[in-house]
């Protein structure tokens, strides 16, 4: 039987959210029921919620303090775009432990997903840009703790830059943060990472795909590392409410492609993350994200079956 892509979920990373709220919270239900209609060749494990003591390796006490008795002001949930619920908390922690998981699974088996994550707008203290918490700092550190010289390359082609994620491993050279993004889109304050590449508004899909082929291998290669973390992106589709750029569907399975080729061909291990997506029809988020985790299923397949022939 060929071999088949780990990934991790579970039903209450969906959370009910107030008629038109702009997140697309149903996108993971409807994710994971199109993999699982379409038998895509993945095994789906579910995950328990990450641990307080998981957690506070990146995000402070009080935060997470104001996260579970709901004492956050206006302000901070008008910033962190969703409203506080007595299950988010809950909720953000599942997503997170899925990330863990993906990674530690990644580093033994070569590649896992996430069928959520990517969340890479909350800070240490505080939640943005429908972010909650930073699953992919949270999975670093905890990673940390067992290997604290494992190395790790987050390759973030969503739509808006991961600010947070840049700020927290700002000066840690175990890290490298790359970031593609739309140079004039949100956060309008950017974080400096170590690669950024901005892109202009309503950037074309064939320029887009050029400057990720002209940064992203050369990147990888100059930092050895031993594990990537990509946050996908579901927000670069031509259609997207937010993301101001206009890859097509196809064009979109050829950056997914060409990601996860590129990691493969150096041999690295990855871990896989959904990250942010906002399409018009509904029902297509959830669409585009399933196909990352299709196009991804493939590679890992072939890939393993290329190397238990040699």
């Amino acid at each position: 039987m060929p071999p088949r892509l780990r990934c991790f979920y579970h039903p209450d990373y969906f959370l009910p959210l107030p008629t038109e709220h702009p997140f697309p919270m149903e996108k993971f239900p409807q994710a994971h029921e199109l993999l699982v209609s379409a038998g895509a060749p993945v095994d789906i494990d579910l995950v328990a919620p990450a641990t307080l003591r998981q957690l506070r390796r990146v995000h402070e006490s009080a935060y997470l303090e104001k996260l579970s008795r709901g004492t956050l002001d206006n302000m901070e949930v008008y910033k962190m775009g969703l409203p506080w619920q007595a299950r988010l908390l809950y909720r953000s922690s599942l997503e997170t432990a899925g990330t863990i998981a993906a990674c530690r699974h990644a580093l033994e088996h070569g590649m896992a997903a996430n069928l959520a994550g990517g969340t890479h707008h909350a800070f240490p203290d505080r939640g943005l840009g429908y972010c909650v918490l930073n699953d992919v700092a949270v999975a670093i550190r905890d990673l940390h703790e067992a290997r604290p010289d494992l190395r790790v390359f987050v390759a973030d082609t969503d739509a808006h830059q991961g600010n947070g994620t840049h700020a927290i491993f700002r000066g840690d050279e175990r890290v490298f943060t790359y970031s593609i993004h739309g140079g004039r889109n949100y956060p309008s304050a950017k974080e400096p990472g170590d690669l950024d590449v901005g892109l202009p508004r309503e950037v074309s899909g064939d320029d887009y795909l050029a400057a990720l082929a002209d940064t992203l291998p050369s990147a990888l290669t100059n930092f050895p590392c031993d594990l990537v973390i990509w946050i996908s992106g579901a927000d670069v589709h031509e259609q997207d409410r937010f993301g101001q750029m206009r890859l097509s569907t196809e064009q979109m399975i050829e950056r997914d492609r060409m990601v996860l080729t590129w990691c493969r061909e150096q041999h690295l291990p990855v871990a896989v993350l959904y990250g942010g997506g906002y399409h018009r029809e509904l029902g297509m988020t959830a669409r585009l994200h399933a196909n990352t985790i299709e196009t991804a299923a493939a590679i890992f397949a072939a890939d393993c079956h290329d190397t238990s022939a040699i």
